[in-house]
């Protein structure tokens, strides 16, 4: 028997460990985001249904989201990586198998739950094994350039991804799912061999001891993100956020194909390319949005005002273009405000605390995303597509009551601290209290990709 190869020592091989499972990983799994919906409708269900089984996927992640961390910070992060891919190849095929065996939307439901759960596992687990690994190994540098690394090629991965998902689509609509489990098992062979726990320390955990573990994190998580009152603010704007991002990235798939009056399945991996560039673009917009913007408030009450309207827009626009160039505005406004909100949260955040925080406030964005999957999925049967994006626009104004709130309560952390932060203008941060710490606004574009937020991811 070949011995099993010996585990990166240096952190250039770390690095490079990590890119490479980050590129494929994301390689995979974005080749069935531009045709999932076009996928499940082929296979007999009605729009609703549709997004009944993606709800249910989402519902997954929420469920698991805290079993699944326990596990990785306990038995290790291999564990948990290693686990997320098997699962999702099991899903992945599952998927295909209910569209051959015509199960129906009870079929369909059952493997977006196991899609769900496998990505709850795969949540955080790499990086956490990255930056233990660094550390280990003797790097000194910054994690900054590290992490950008891995962003830019994450989000090359996720356009070249959706344009592949889309002509192998336009073929067959099952290929993209058939390549997507051929990658993970790549993934998983990759990160059998190179992945390993250097400087973490695996403990035993009990399934008597599982309970006790997700109780504490649960009760701080509930504890720590609801009493401060700026993190109450933002995690009630990610939750009305939730209810439109996630239905209407997947609902734009049909949508979009309907308004142009064409079956061409190949448009839509396009358009999910277009979708992460635009984003991409709306984070980079927020370095130069800063030079002028000194309060963030600012910043999220805009971005989330053109969401409302331009998703409005969307359901009203009545053709192609200018739907497509209302739908882009959208997502661009999303890629605008995530990385701020972002920013906010870590100010008022001690960093003891952070972790817990940030894992509330997703488990919120998650149950809008349940809530808005269903909801909307429903209002789009019995009434139209286009309806489903104008109460989503309706609904999202109400993000705007929690940071009209946030705003007057006047604090530090809304002003942005930064050589070329904004001091001048009607968003200025002059007359606000400065918070001595370095600006959190981020210097590299954080994509906000289709994947965790919604459906199938």
């Amino acid at each position: 028997m070949t011995p099993p190869p010996p585990p990166p020592t240096t952190p250039a091989a770390i690095s490079r460990a990590y890119v490479t499972i980050t590129a494929i990983f994301t390689l995979s799994a974005s080749l069935i985001w531009g045709v999932n919906t076009l996928f499940l409708l082929d296979a007999g269900l009605d729009i609703f249904e549709v997004f009944v089984a993606n709800a249910v996927s989402t519902a997954g992640m929420v469920l698991f989201e805290i079993p699944t961390g326990v596990v990785a910070d306990t038995t290790g992060r291999r564990r948990s990586f290693l686990l997320a891919v098997a699962v999702l190849l099991v899903g992945t095929v599952a998927y295909v198998a209910m569209a051959a065996t015509g199960a129906g939307v009870v079929g369909f439901s059952a493997a977006s739950f196991v899609l769900g759960v496998g990505f709850s596992f795969y949540s955080g687990a790499v990086e956490a094994w990255m930056v233990d690994a660094l550390v280990a190994t003797g790097f000194t540098g910054s994690l900054d350039p590290v992490f950008a690394r891995g962003s830019q090629v994450s989000g090359a991965a996720m356009l070249g991804g959706s344009v592949a998902g889309g002509l192998l689509g336009a073929v067959d609509l099952s290929w993209p799912f058939a390549v997507r489990a051929v990658l993970l098992a790549v993934v998983l062979g990759i990160g059998g061999r190179v992945m390993h726990d250097v400087g973490f320390v695996p403990r035993a955990m009990t399934l008597r001891g599982l309970p006790a573990e997700m109780r504490a994190v649960l009760g701080a998580s509930v504890e720590v993100g609801w009493r401060a009152r700026p993190v109450r603010m933002l995690v009630l704007v990610s939750l009305v956020h939730g209810t439109l991002t996630m239905w209407a990235f997947y609902a734009a798939q049909p949508y979009l194909l309907e308004l142009l009056n064409r079956d061409a399945v190949w448009v839509s991996g396009v358009v999910t390319a277009l979708v992460a560039a635009t984003t991409i673009a709306g984070n980079t917009l927020v370095r130069l949005f800063t030079q002028f913007c000194g309060r963030r408030t600012t910043l999220l009450l805009a971005s989330s005002s053109v969401v409302a309207v331009a998703a409005i827009g969307v359901g009203v626009a009545g053709s192609f273009v200018p739907a497509l160039v209302l739908f882009l505005l959208t997502m661009g406004a999303v890629g605008v405000g995530t990385p701020v909100q972002q920013a906010y949260l870590h100010q008022v955040v001690p960093s003891s605390e952070r972790a817990t925080v940030v894992s509330f406030g997703s488990l919120l964005g998650s149950a809008g995303g349940i809530g808005g999957q269903l909801g909307l999925g429903y209002v789009a049967r019995s009434y139209s597509m286009g309806a489903g994006y104008v109460v989503g626009g309706l609904v999202s104004f109400l993000a705007l009551v929690p940071l009209v709130a946030l705003r007057r309560q006047g604090q530090p952390a809304d002003v942005i601290v930064g050589r070329r932060a904004g001091r001048r203008g009607p968003c200025a941060g002059q007359g606000l209290p400065q918070v001595a710490l370095v600006d959190t606004t981020p210097r590299e574009a954080e994509v906000v990709g289709p994947g965790g937020a919604g459906g199938e991811s």
